[in-house]
């Protein structure tokens, strides 16, 4: 029995060391992602969140693991899932109208090139577990930690499998973001640059992994590149849900010529709460204050996932992932920049 599912059987009571202490960490990584210095390079409290996790699961929490390993798991299983439901009130459907259909066949083709591309070049390249690469690829081609956290439930991979994917994005995603605005100022100056302010926010919310990372390169170029990048960048989340369902399919599918027996699909329920909750958002029923104070509660809960997934990974399991993980992140980065260039450019041509 793994411990994701002795967090679901367990009494209450037995879980509450463990969700205290991803409380803490959650909260400790939400604070300090409101310092000045750690806003302005773009670092989440969720990337903090896993950081401090994995810190403290390489050191004091081998001592508290027997008392806390319940609620962990727990943190890790049911409150992941209930932050992915939630985060559907960070979008609504309008979103998709104002970026339009030109914003939407970029999101859709950098999103599935960029899967398609992990999972060739990291399985039949380089090798790698097929597990690693989805997970790569997944963090790489939608919404970065958040988008790496949804797919594990579907791939079923290991902590330190999650933990080495969640590590690229957050490597690659702060390269991009110092690098974009850098970029479009140079190719002004050159005379190249073939998009308007505007035209590479949409390239830059199609193709820099994190939301956060997304705002801090869109608004270092200017406000309306800043805008035109998170509309993009909430475009690009909302596909997560119709990613999983179709990921879902396809590995059943797999499994099932492999075996000769019919597999079956592994329903992400969680994906539906998410699509619920951005078509229920699009109504705006609640309060601007209630959907803020839902908003905060889903980074508590995602924050608390994270610091789970750092507690239970061990630094020797990321040494032995070895460089390959890393340079298919590379890779996949010069396709996002280059390709993810390529593709806006075509679609605005015939568009």
């Amino acid at each position: 029995m793994n411990t994701a599912t002795q967090g679901l059987e367990q009494p209450t009571p037995q879980r509450l060391p463990g969700l205290i202490l991803t409380a803490t960490i959650a909260g400790l990584s939400i604070w300090a992602a409101t310092l000045p210095w750690l806003q302005a390079h773009g670092i989440s409290a969720l990337t903090l969140a896993i950081v401090a996790g994995i810190v403290l699961g390489n050191t004091a929490y081998t001592r508290l693991a027997p008392r806390a390993a319940t609620g962990v798991g727990y943190a890790k299983a049911t409150l992941l899932r209930a932050g992915i439901v939630l985060y559907g009130l960070r979008l609504t459907l309008q979103d998709i109208g104002q970026v339009g259909a030109t914003g939407v066949v970029i999101d859709s083709l950098v999103l599935c090139s960029t899967f398609a591309l992990a999972w060739w070049l990291g399985t039949r390249v380089l090798g790698l577990n097929r597990n690693s690469a989805l997970l790569i690829g997944a963090g790489s081609s939608i919404c970065g930690a958040a988008a790496v956290m949804a797919t594990e439930p579907v791939v079923k991979g290991r902590a330190e499998q999650v933990a080495v994917a969640v590590a690229t994005v957050v490597v690659f995603g702060t390269l991009a973001m110092f690098l974009y605005p850098l970029l479009y100022q140079w190719g002004v100056s050159a005379g190249w640059m073939p998009l308007d302010e505007t035209g590479f926010g949409v390239f830059t919310g199609a193709t820099v992994h994190e939301v956060a990372q997304v705002v801090a390169a869109g608004r270092a170029i200017s406000e309306p590149a800043g805008d035109a990048a998170v509309i993009t960048k909430m475009v690009r989340v909302m596909m997560l849900a119709p990613f999983l369902v179709g990921l879902s399919a396809l590995l059943a599918r797999g499994e099932s010529k492999a075996t000769g027996q019919r597999s079956t699909i592994t329903i992400p329920w969680f994906a539906f709460g998410f699509v619920a909750m951005v078509a229920f958002n699009s109504l705006q029923l609640l309060p601007a204050s209630l959907v803020k104070l839902l908003v905060d509660l889903d980074t508590v809960l995602l924050a608390m996932a994270m610091a789970a997934l750092g507690l239970t990974t061990h630094v020797s399991a990321l040494r032995q992932a070895g460089a390959k993980p890393m340079l298919l992140a590379v890779l996949l980065f010069v396709w996002l920049l280059g390709g993810g260039m390529l593709i806006n450019l075509g679609v605005r041509a015939l568009m």
